[in-house]
């Protein structure tokens, strides 16, 4: 029987347990790199000196400090560890991979979309320069450079947007105001927001799992190119709430320290031009059909923990 375990990094997370929920229903096992033990967790020193575990078919690096964490302060140190816990687990990984007598079939990282520079006239695809002028583009250059795996071990380095799904990502921080009537745009509105449901960034991983041709980076947004004014629209529609209080730029450079707050104060035009070469197949591939699910957010209980 040809090997089913899959072994992700970070796999604890919000991205991880969706694609855990979706890689098990397909028949695959589990193990993930985490910090906390569990039941189907390793820890980063276990890795380190004893290597993947046997029958591992594919390797997936989900690990990194949330850097929009607003608890956490933009500091020197914190801006380290934003930095460590993306290039070094990668890093790890790639090392355990290259170690293995038993090599795994893929190595699927995920980074992120700021590996282009924020712009109004820019439009980018995945054969579009990376210029590393500010931090979270250099850091995405330096990220990407340490899955450095050796063939035959195929590398796909799928750049994210901002991930929308339930009680996590995006949608986490923004849920409250919203819900109170106090949403809005951020600054103008004007500036684009790559995005991409949890449930086809799963979907998108898998795809990369599974089909032996698919390599080299991918953008991990939806087809249909949005800007923040946009979202705003829409969300705020699906959850029948106005959304008539703009933030302004400064505020969130005030709060968020500016060099952070570029995330969600600037954007890019971002397609993903080998994703649909590749034939993938989005569920959610515009907003309203992805910011739909979200009117139904109100249970009497839920997770926001």
């Amino acid at each position: 029987m040809a090997a089913r375990t899959i072994v992700v990094g970070g796999g604890t997370g919000f991205i991880g347990r969706h694609l855990g929920d979706l890689v098990i229903g397909k028949g695959y096992n589990v193990v993930n790199v985490a910090r906390m033990p569990g039941a189907n967790n390793i820890s980063w020193t276990t890795l380190e000196h004893q290597g993947l575990p046997k029958q591992t078919s594919a390797v997936v690096n989900l690990a990194g400090q949330q850097f929009m964490d607003f608890t956490k302060t933009w500091t020197p140190g914190f801006k380290q560890n934003v930095r460590n816990s993306r290039v070094y687990t990668t890093k790890a990984l790639a090392t355990a991979i290259n170690k293995s007598t038993e090599k795994p079939k893929v190595f699927v990282v995920i980074t992120g979309v700021g590996a282009y520079e924020p712009s109004f006239q820019q439009k980018y695809d995945e054969s579009s320069p990376t210029t590393g002028i500010d931090f979270f583009s250099r850091l995405t250059v330096e990220w990407e450079k340490a899955a450095q795996v050796e063939p035959p071990v195929r590398l796909v380095i799928i750049r994210s947007g901002a991930v929308l799904g339930r009680w996590g990502g995006m949608i986490k921080n923004m849920f409250l105001p919203f819900f109170l009537g106090l949403g809005g745009r951020i600054g103008s509105g004007k500036q684009y927001l790559p995005w991409i449901h949890i449930e086809d960034l799963a979907r998108l991983i898998l795809f990369a799992i599974e089909n032996e041709n698919v390599k080299g980076v991918l953008n991990g947004v939806a087809p249909q190119v949005i800007t923040n004014e946009e979202f705003t629209k829409s969300f705020a529609k699906a959850l029948n709430r106005p959304a008539v209080f703009p933030v302004p730029e400064t505020m969130l450079n005030l709060l968020l320290n500016q060099e952070r707050a570029m995330i969600m104060t600037k954007g890019q035009y971002v397609v993903p031009k080998r994703v649909l070469d590749y034939g993938f197949q989005y569920n959610y591939s515009d907003i309203d059909n992805a910011c739909r699910e979200f009117a139904h957010l109100f249970p009497k209980k839920h997770p926001l923990k």
